[in-house]
């Protein structure tokens, strides 16, 4: 792709359905947000007026991300991986970094405050579609070089996300790098070795975890423990009890009084079901489905390896976050904090993530042109 002009305008569908996520979720915060805002703030717009900031900001970053030059993305691949890690290591070791909720994921870089592992989903993404393109991974060739290098690099970011603890942020860039070797020739068996040999491990550390392993017979059980560890979750499911077919009406949560922790953040798909009902939270996954659906559409016509897998662990990363945090509200997956992209309220993740649907817009600039004959041609197949 590196010597190829865009041959086509941006997909538009990709570009509207993400539009309309962004207006989904701006209403979403200033309903989910409003009484605690008010509570913190005296201004009930604050969280919406926040997110509405970084939504502009993020906006602003996806459309350089759109005009940028392909071909210079490769070279931020290795650059984006080593400043993730240092970012991640100055949010571990040194004063810099910012605590809340007994985690420390935040660091302030003059006035700014950044959240390296947001930036580690992206340089991880950019850096496997590097390797794996520059050292194709193919049965009968030498792997160990490649391999090395991504499995080293991998538990690295993988143990520094771990350690702040996040572990929802951790299963995501995880499961995005397994589902880019997918891509490979590697051989299944390895997948089959991975799972024990990973997941022995991490479950010994949730064990001698106290509060993650609370976690899980919070999961197992939640109402024995709805007063205390199981508060959140069975708040979460009196939302969408709540809510009904139609929902309460919009701005109508009674969820949202300090009921439900994390309201406007990883809980918001909650207020959605209590406010919109069933047919709200249907609309907002049908939209998250056509979304991720498209562009996996649109990265297949792609002429190039590298921006295939680029485009694929974007969209895969994106819809493996969604995934998980529908999955946790519901009730599905133990507790983890995770945003719901779009949707959410938080600075760093919508920017990151309007960054993402910024370069799979530019992948779709390059996509293969189809000549008039050969569509009619297809859909005469088709009805054959």
């Amino acid at each position: 792709m590196a010597k190829r002009q865009p041959t086509q305008p941006i997909d538009f569908p990709i570009l509207y359905i993400t539009l309309a996520l962004l207006a989904f979720g701006l209403i979403m915060v200033l309903s989910a947000g409003a009484v605690r805002g008010f509570n913190a703030t005296q201004n009930s717009y604050f969280y919406f007026s926040q997110q509405l900031k970084w939504t502009l900001v993020g906006s602003f970053f996806a459309l350089i991300a759109i005009k940028f030059p392909f071909k210079l993305i490769r070279k931020f691949a290795g650059i984006g991986v080593f400043v993730s890690i240092g970012l991640l290591m100055a949010v571990m070791f040194t004063d810099a970094g910012i605590t809340a909720g007994g985690s420390a994921r935040w660091i302030e870089i003059a006035g700014i405050t950044i959240q390296p592992s947001e930036i580690a989903k992206l340089a991880m993404v950019l850096f496997y579609a590097h390797i794996l393109d520059r050292y194709p991974i193919k049965q009968g060739c030498d792997q160990r070089i490649p391999l090395g290098i991504l499995l080293s690099t991998t538990a690295l970011v993988l143990a520094l996300v771990y350690k702040q603890p996040d572990l929802g942020t951790t299963m995501v860039i995880a499961l995005t790098c397994a589902v880019m070797l997918l891509q490979t020739e590697i051989r299944t068996i390895w997948f089959v070795a991975a799972v024990p040999t990973l997941g022995l491990p991490l479950l010994y550390f949730i064990h001698s975890t106290e509060y993650q392993w609370k976690r899980i017979l919070v999961w197992l059980d939640p109402w024995k423990y709805a007063m205390d560890l199981g508060y959140q979750i069975t708040n979460a499911e009196i939302a969408f009890g709540s809510g009904g077919f139609f929902g309460v009406g919009l701005g109508r949560s009674l969820q949202k009084y300090g009921f439900l922790p994390e309201n406007h953040t990883d809980t918001i798909y909650a207020i959605v079901g209590e406010e919109l009902g069933l047919m709200g939270t249907l609309l907002l996954l049908f939209l998250f489905v056509a979304l991720y659906a498209r562009a996996y559409h649109i990265i297949r016509e792609c002429p190039d390896r590298f921006g295939r897998l680029v485009g694929y662990g974007l969209t895969s990363s994106l819809a493996i976050q969604t995934t998980i945090n529908l999955a946790v509200v519901t009730g599905v997956l133990p507790v983890t904090g995770i945003t719901l992209p779009l949707i959410s309220y938080g600075g760093a993740s919508l920017v990151i993530t309007l960054v993402k649907l910024g370069l799979i817009l530019n992948l779709s600039r390059y996509r293969k042109k189809v000549p008039k004959g050969q569509i009619s041609k297809n859909l005469s197949n088709i009805s054959v």
